[in-house]
């Protein structure tokens, strides 16, 4: 498919994990519309995987869905072996699959629900950005990464002991990430989302007096879009954004700096 030469990401291979639904959804449009080839990483849902295809092609680009399991080392390792031989070497990670909090008290969670979180979000990240790494490496270097974190990097939630760890350390992982790959020329950085109305919230999205409650906390008043993340990981990826690394990006509304207010 011949491509816009002005597209400011003209070509790149893009890889985007969970981007079978909400913010990972988004940001694989997103970037096909600015040119990116995208590879199509997904879990299960084979449907939604190529209803994303579909929104990558009707914004003039192209790519391919991947099935696999990102807390699996071996099938991410599979992943960029086919990625490489289908699509070409990419120059783009965005890792956005992601589990949310269970809202089980830590002395009550099963050992398996805590290890399912930091498996997903956690090493699932880990394990992305340690192939993609070494696919960079040996083109030369260059490229970036950006993760998808949350405000709960950060803020602590009762009932989200497995989340808040596992987002903790993707925080300090992309730090770490970012001094050893720094001489690559490979820029590493989050995007700490707040509450962004996507199937993760389909609870509250199916609640108004749920969502109501919750909005009152955010000082703009209002939900995300998993659009305006989009927007701002296509920042990221681009060249505009080549002096930033090792950093978190909120986009919430506000909500993390209003924590403790009226206390």
């Amino acid at each position: 498919m011949k491509k816009n030469s002005r597209s400011p990401l003209n070509g790149m291979i893009a890889v985007v994990t969970g981007a079978e639904s909400g913010i990972g959804q988004a940001i694989a449009a997103e970037l096909a519309r600015l040119g990116a080839v995208i590879a199509v990483n997904y879990y299960t849902d084979k449907v939604a995987a190529a209803k994303t295809l579909q929104m990558v092609e009707d914004n003039g680009s192209s790519g391919n869905i991947y099935q696999g399991d990102v807390s699996d080392y071996k099938q991410v390792q599979e992943l960029y072996k086919k990625v490489i031989k289908e699509l070409g070497i990419p120059y783009i990670l965005v890792n956005s699959a992601g589990i949310n909090s269970s809202g089980i008290y830590a002395v009550d969670m099963d050992i398996d629900v805590f290890d399912r979180a930091l498996k997903t979000d956690l090493y699932g990240t880990f394990y992305h950005c340690k192939e993609f790494i070494a696919v960079r490496k040996a083109a030369g270097g260059q490229g970036k990464i950006v993760n998808i974190s949350s405000i709960h990097e950060d803020v602590a939630h009762a009932g989200g002991a497995e989340y808040c760890a596992s987002k903790g350390g993707v925080r300090n992982l992309t730090r770490v990430l970012a001094l050893e790959i720094s001489s690559m020329k490979i820029n590493v950085n989050n995007i700490g989302p707040g509450m962004i109305l996507t199937p993760m919230n389909q609870k509250v999205i199916n609640n108004p007096k749920a969502l109501e409650k919750a909005i009152k906390h955010i000082p703009l008043e209002r939900a995300g879009k998993p659009e305006e993340v989009a927007k701002l990981a296509a920042y990221l990826v681009s060249e505009d954004a080549s002096y930033a690394t090792g950093q978190t990006f909120f986009l919430d509304g506000g909500l993390k700096i209003n924590i403790g207010q009226g206390a």
